[in-house]
């Protein structure tokens, strides 16, 4: 039923809460594709100098590079790199799994860029961790989780994350 499952992760313990959960969907609902997914602020600076300076810094996602004047903005790769590091690593603890796994690493901001990804790739099920916070706590912390799950057309498994505390 869950052929691809989509697993929104931000480095954090918390995120990760939602790893054996998936791993149990994918023996149990013959999940044909994990796709791990990070979501990263793109980091932009002005070069001054020579535009093609600029060019070594691009990411996979080329900005639109002004030619013509003494500084070109660019876009610094580390924090793409980063995530991708860290989701071909969490990537490794599905090897045996029977599926195949995919990073994607996404731009700001995190819930629209989890939802339209997941209505773009036709994924089945979101599987993601939560705080669980609830009243005045959610309101100032925010909830990506929760902005996911309204924005997305795709089912959201959310796992609230061990110790979370009642009525928060």
């Amino acid at each position: 039923m869950f052929k691809k499952v989509m697993v929104p992760l931000d480095g954090s313990k918390l995120a990760e809460c939602a790893l054996p959960y998936v791993e149990e969907l994918a023996k149990g609902c013959g999940t044909e594709e994990i796709t791990l997914v990070s979501v990263t602020e793109q980091v932009r600076a002005q070069v001054r100098g020579a535009p093609e300076a600029g060019e070594l810094f691009h990411s996979r996602e080329d900005p639109h590079v002004q030619r013509g004047g003494i500084e070109t903005p660019v876009v610094f790769g580390k924090k793409e790199k980063q995530a991708e590091k860290y989701l071909h690593r969490i990537a490794k603890r599905f090897k045996d799994s029977g599926a195949k796994v995919r990073i994607e690493v996404l731009s700001w901001p995190p819930a629209d860029s989890i939802a339209s990804y997941a209505a773009k790739s036709d994924v089945d099920l979101i599987v993601m961790s939560s705080h669980g916070r609830s009243g005045i706590s959610r309101w100032t912390h925010g909830s990506v989780a929760e902005r996911v799950f309204r924005a997305s057309c795709v089912p959201v498994l959310m796992i609230k994350a061990p110790g979370c505390v009642e009525g928060i």
